[in-house]
């Protein structure tokens, strides 16, 4: 009921009821005045002459007058059922990441270690730019692309919870290749000049002149995060030993603040050394508003509301055009009262969707009432299958053009007696599905009854023909004659099985029984394929889906070896 309650932009108009509550009040009691009559005309004449000829004066110009200062009021309120809505601006505030992830990085002087703490820095600023967009760009001896320019904060997340620098393809530290790739998903982007967030503890003499060339003097603004400690720390591998120089001394990866943030300040950028709070990310600006936005083409529902009484308007033009025209005020009820269609309702409709409800009346041996409910037409054919109108099954079925379709409209065609229909049917089930046994022994079951038909048309007169349904088995002929499987239309028996009490398919009749073909019952329809699991199914699915490795680091070692491999064969 809430949703319903309009929001009301003019409130202060409901200052108006009571004065105008107070002047109807005076409209309704007032003494119709006569003027100078009212002295002429003896007091007796009054109520007759100046009364109307009744009287007493007609109330209903009153009623709908208040009705019409109503509705101006409400118009005046401004009810609103909707908020604007205006293209949604997004930050236009592009920033690619690089970071190093040379094994350096696993150095555990900025506890855990360097690269776990650039990766919780990383996420933070990620969590802060979330309607923005923000690349990842990853290097060691090469440089490769993470994440593109995205806002997509879940897929960011998953990618940087995976890497590791196991996954580089070439071992080295090369971030003037980091640099180059920022700058051209910056150029391809789109979203204007953009920045360039270098993580990493070291830069080397050519890594600094590589990067001064990338940039150039009007390159964006290359800003870098420093990681690790002056006094450095011990690698400490995955095997346990630690990692070692081209000497063989234990590498001792140190952090030259000093010189980093000389040579990123000669470029035009900043430099901060990584924090435990975010003081870091602020002295780089990565925090600050950005100047620009982006219509990225959706829309956005914003606080203000949408004004709309001047859909009151209407009925106040209805009610100022019958009051218009003495007479057709009293016209108004019966143009309000227009017929409606009457509809049917159950309690089930409010839950279940029309072939849910009839699922489960055809669970309930009701097949008749499920196939009134049915939309979909094989599980309606079904239904009529069980409720013996194969008739109407068979039109069912035809709506259908899978094999299983054709199979099912064969077996109604079947019961109904049209034997020459039922084996077209089979013969287009077959062609779609040749290895459908079901439908094979049906058709050869229909052949045979056809065959017998034909035998005893040619035995008896024309006047003597059986009453009963082509394909009778009368005796003395049980030993050619065979019966079609037993089966129940719907039911869960697998085609081609057998039901007890019945033979192979093939059993020949008692002697001295007739059975036309509506007493041979042919075998089961195909059931549609319904769109929930069961129990030992969903089970099989969810263990598959274990099965499925989640982390996306082998992935990434694949796609970053494959992209190496072709840099390698074709270099620019």
């Amino acid at each position: 009921m809430s949703e319903l309650w309009p929001e009301w932009l003019r409130p202060l108009w409901l200052l108006a009821v009571p004065l105008l509550g107070w002047l109807l009040y005076k409209l309704w009691h007032r003494r119709k005045r006569a003027g100078r009559w009212q002295m002429i005309l003896p007091p007796a004449f009054h109520g007759v002459l100046l009364g109307g000829g009744s009287g007493s004066t007609s109330k209903l110009p009153w009623v709908a007058l208040g009705l019409a200062w109503a509705l101006v009021v409400l118009a005046l309120l401004g009810p609103s059922w909707q908020r604007v809505e205006e293209g949604r601006q997004r930050p236009a505030d592009p920033l690619v990441i690089l970071l190093e992830l040379t094994p350096q990085m696993l150095a555990e002087d900025s506890p855990p270690n360097r690269l776990e703490q650039a990766r919780r820095k990383i996420l933070d600023l990620l969590e802060h730019r979330r309607d923005s967009q923000t690349a990842l760009v990853v290097y060691a001896g090469s440089a490769h692309i993470l994440v593109p320019l995205s806002d997509d904060l879940a897929t960011t997340r998953n990618l940087l919870e995976a890497i590791d620098p196991s996954i580089m393809p070439k071992p080295g530290q090369r971030a003037d290749l980091a640099v180059q790739k920022g700058l051209a998903l910056l150029a391809q982007s789109g979203l204007g000049q953009g920045r360039l967030l270098l993580i990493g503890s070291s830069l080397s003499a050519p890594e600094r002149q590589g990067i001064a060339q990338a940039l150039g003097r009007q390159g964006p603004s290359l800003l870098m995060l420093g990681i690790g400690s002056r006094e450095g720390s011990p690698v400490r591998q995955a095997n346990g030993e630690y990692l070692k120089d081209d000497q063989g001394g234990i590498l001792l990866p140190r952090l030259d603040s000093a010189s980093l943030k000389g040579f990123i300040s000669g470029t035009g950028g900043r430099y901060r050394h990584a924090r435990v709070d975010d003081l870091d990310l602020r002295g780089l600006g990565l925090f600050d508003s950005p100047r620009s936005g982006r219509n990225d083409g959706q829309t956005l529902q914003l606080d203000s509301w949408a004004d709309q009484g001047y859909w009151l308007l209407l009925p106040l033009l209805l009610l100022a055009a019958c009051a218009g025209r003495r007479g057709w005020l009293f016209c108004l009820p019966l143009l309000l009262a227009v017929p409606q269609p009457g509809h049917a309702f159950e309690l089930n409709d409010l839950w279940l969707r029309p072939d849910q409800q009839g699922q489960r009346l055809l669970e309930q041996n009701r097949p008749a009432s499920a196939a009134r409910h049915f939309r979909d037409p094989q599980w309606r054919g079904m239904a009529l299958y069980q409720a013996g109108d194969y008739a109407a099954a068979a039109e069912a079925f035809s709506q259908g053009d899978t094999a299983a379709a054709h199979y099912n409209r064969g077996n109604a065609l079947a019961r109904s007696g049209e034997l020459e229909a039922a084996l077209d049917a089979y013969e287009q089930a077959l062609e779609r599905q040749p290895d459908l046994q079901a439908a094979l022994d049906n058709q050869a079951l229909v052949q045979q009854l056809l065959q017998q038909r034909t035998a005893k048309a040619d035995e008896q007169p024309a006047s003597s023909e059986a009453q009963g349904t082509p394909g009778s088995k009368t005796e003395g002929n049980s030993s050619s004659a065979s019966s079609l499987a037993q089966g129940t239309p719907g039911s869960d028996e697998q085609p081609g099985s057998e039901q007890p009490g019945e033979g192979s398919g093939h059993s020949q009749a008692p002697s001295g029984n007739q059975a036309g073909a509506d007493d041979s019952v042919i075998q089961p329809p195909q059931r549609p394929m319904s769109t929930s699991l069961d129990a030992e199914q969903r089970q099989a699915l969810e263990q598959w889906l274990r099965e499925i490795p989640d982390n996306p680091a082998e992935l990434l070692r694949r796609k970053f070896w494959y992209e190496q491999q072709l840099q390698q064969e074709n270099p620019q």
